[in-house]
């Protein structure tokens, strides 16, 4: 029999698959566990008992299912918003702590209902600037949740610039048609103008949109069919020429040719000449009004027949207007629309709000003018005019998120990809282009940023890839970082990136899973150090927000009711209450009605665990304990870490397999009160920090060791010593 100290120095790489049981060879199973429960790992290495979810107010609406976003205005003014179906809640964080609701709001700011569906609020993506946030999805126009002062808000819908003289929206447009279609309105000007296509393209939810043709736009009022509607003409439909003197003469001809550019023309439409000046010595009067096509020349070019013959071939004309109601291929129709749905990403990007992936376009990205994010007039591609890129990549990419890092990162249903920023340069109409980089997909999970890569949930809801440039790729890359923690992988629903979370100094992603429970990852790329861990509470977890170094979430109680809560102070209790002693008689009923409560009681210099408490209506009684200033009262819950099973390299080769056991171990504690090793328990109610030896029993073929703690109080362990016998 022989006798061999194996240490374990640190806890870097977190909890481990147990898949990898056999990993004995990796540095990775030296320093890893195979369960950390409620424990958070240290930069150092250590492991401490994660901080306690002080409760911070309940859901009383009648649907509880709420998704949680941050709203920062400085550092002085910072909310957290809860999304639910049909409502949103508007919570202030305080100065000493805690959250306010300051407002509930149900109906927009025209007293129309909240667009807001439960059933898709994972789905909803938000961009915040200043005093508004940007709310989207592909089923109702953007929304703008508006906060007009320190407690108040309200909700309105998202809409475009319009010129001065209300004829023009500098909103998107897209061709809908396929080539060739026609438009004919009946009219060049006024209300009432019937529209005619050549191609079935028209729907009752066309009412309210807008159409332009030849640039000039149309608002649908009424649909007869599939090929015909009714619509008012906003402003005349008379097109200013793009190109400066597009008029060209032939001596002794009277046939003039004018550049239009896409014109969608066939021949022998009646046009109106508006605004030419002579040319070839061709007067104004022989220039200007009703013509007749005589021929199309190309694409860009036509010829009409002017009052006389030219004596002269030149170009000329000055700046032209063309008015037409002919039939023409040149229209098109508002981007955004209950008929060809609404953005399902926005963010801001150098100074432009950035919108994509309608349902009608769900490969396509717009950007607003620069500082101007309510205008995406596209001009004539200057350099602060609005862009517009599609991922032409092969695929159609339903883009899903974009996120504003080091370049504009894509995220979509089957690839990443990215726009570029370019070194010392603005990105421009003319040098915007997106890039494809790898083909994994995005789920319905809003990536996030952590440790100088963005982290993502991987369509399937499997695997946790992060997204980072690399230098010797000269291009982005996606490596899976759950490799070795699949098993605490299962279908995220949200993610929050908390920064010197938990009282650390260190980042933290907290991810909450399609079952309830909630995944940990922290990682330091410059220690090569990644490691996950799992959180567990009274109920289920239903969204995660950070503001700060703040970490709040929603959690839905095993008794039903749906709170706020946040992870804060070193206690072991979740939804806990902060109560002052008073008369002994404690009011709990904001959260707790009956059953049974932990209590921990503390005064300035001391704390103690008071043990379990029956609630009747509301109330606990501790008068028996009066010499405790305050209490903490909530639910205790179980922090546990279990080792990779011991093992060693002996002088006959591993000790893998065979049937050996662990004698004693060493624990390295910091600040621990109670703790039980393999079912041995210490306590030391004053609080533990240094070496602690127990001693153990039993033989197995994979021997563990699972130290727990079931009382609410710290725990932290740095490292512990094992005494294999094999």
């Amino acid at each position: 029999m022989q006798k061999v100290s194996v240490p374990q120095n640190s806890f870097q790489f977190g909890e481990i698959s147990p898949s990898t049981i056999m990993r004995t060879d990796s540095p990775v199973y030296a320093s890893s566990a195979q369960d950390l429960q409620n424990m958070i790992v240290l930069s150092s290495g250590s492991v401490k008992k994660r901080t306690g979810l002080k409760h911070q107010g309940t859901n009383s609406q009648t649907d509880k299912t709420v998704k949680l976003f941050p709203f920062v205005f400085d550092d002085n003014e910072e909310y957290v918003i809860a999304v639910g179906g049909a409502y949103v809640l508007c919570y202030l964080l305080n100065a000493t702590g805690g959250l306010t609701l300051v407002e509930t709001i149900t109906q927009d700011s025209s007293g129309g209902a909240l667009p807001f569906d439960k059933d898709y609020l994972h789905q909803y993506t938000t961009a915040h600037y200043g005093d508004v946030m940007f709310i989207c999805h592909p089923l109702f126009a953007p929304r703008l949740l508006t906060r007009t002062s320190l407690t108040d808000f309200n909700i309105s819908t998202f809409s475009f610039d319009v010129r001065v003289d209300n004829n023009v929206i500098y909103q998107p447009y897209t061709r809908f048609h396929s080539a060739g279609a026609t438009l004919n309105p009946s009219k060049v000007s006024g209300n009432g103008a019937t529209l005619v296509t050549s191609v079935n393209y028209f729907v009752s939810a066309h009412v309210g949109t807008v159409i332009r043709y030849q640039g000039g736009e149309i608002s649908i009022t009424s649909v007869q069919s599939a090929t015909s509607a009714t619509g008012n003409i906003v402003a005349s439909l008379n097109a200013r020429l793009a190109v400066l003197n597009p008029l060209r003469t032939a001596d002794s001809s009277n046939k003039v040719e004018v550049v239009q550019l896409l014109h969608g023309f066939a021949g022998g439409e009646a046009i109106t000449v508006i605004g030419a000046s002579a040319v070839g010595g061709i007067t104004t009067a022989q220039l200007n009004g009703s013509r007749t096509i005589h021929e199309i020349i190309d694409q860009n070019t036509y010829s009409f027949t002017a009052g006389a013959n030219a004596n002269l071939s030149e170009d000329g004309g000055g700046y032209v207007s063309i008015g037409c109601h002919a039939p023409t291929d040149d229209w098109d129709e508002q981007s955004f629309s209950s008929v060809r749905g609404y953005p399902a990403a926005v963010t801001f990007h150098e100074n432009r709000l950035c919108f994509a992936g309608t349902i009608a376009e769900p490969d396509t990205i717009w950007m607003s003018k620069i500082g101007d994010f309510f205008n995406f007039d596209v001009g004539n591609a200057g350099d602060t005019d609005s862009i517009n890129l599609v991922a032409a990549t092969g695929d159609v990419n339903e883009i899903r998120y974009l996120i504003s890092n080091r370049d504009l990162q894509v995220f979509t249903l089957s690839d990443e990809l990215y726009v570029p920023t370019y070194l010392n340069q603005a990105m421009t109409p003319t040098n915007a282009q997106i890039r494809r980089q790898t083909p994994y997909g995005c789920s319905f999970v809003k990536p996030a940023s952590i440790d100088g890569a963005t982290i993502f949930s991987e369509v399937g809801g499997r695997s946790i890839r992060e997204f980072i440039y690399t230098d010797s790729e000269d291009a982005y890359t996606a490596v899976s970082i759950s490799t070795l923690a699949s098993h605490l992988i299962n279908a995220p629903v949200d993610l929050a990136v908390v920064h010197s979370g938990f009282a650390q100094s260190q980042s933290y992603a907290a991810m909450i899973m399609g079952d309830g429970s909630m995944s940990l990852f922290s990682s330091s790329r410059s220690e090569k150090r990644a490691a996950w861990s799992h959180v567990s509470t009274n109920g289920n977890f239903t969204s995660v927000v950070s503001v700060g170094s703040r970490l709040f979430v929603s959690v839905l109680l095993d008794s039903g009711a749906a709170v706020f809560s946040e992870f804060t102070g070193e206690v072991g209790l979740d939804t806990y209450l902060d109560i002052a002693y008073g008369n002994g008689t404690l009011d709990v009923s904001s959260v707790y009605a009956s059953g049974t409560v932990d209590v921990i009681g503390y005064t300035s210099t001391t704390s103690a665990h008071l043990g379990s408490f029956d609630v009747t209506a509301g109330n606990i009684t501790v008068t028996a304990h009066s010499d405790y200033t305050n209490f903490y009262v909530g639910k205790k819950f179980d922090a546990k870490i279990v080792s990779n099973p011991v093992d060693a390299a002996l002088g006959a080769g591993p000790a893998t397999g065979q049937i050996r056991g662990v004698s004693s171990v060493v624990l390295n504690l910091n600040n621990t009160t109670s703790v039980k090793v393999n079912g041995r328990t210490f306590n030391e109610p004053s609080g533990f920090t240094g070496n602690k030896e127990f001693r153990l029993l039993g033989y197995s073929r994979n021997p563990q060791v699972t130290i727990e703690q079931d009382s609410p109080m710290p725990l932290q362990v740095n490292g512990l010593i094992s005494e294999l016998v094999v």
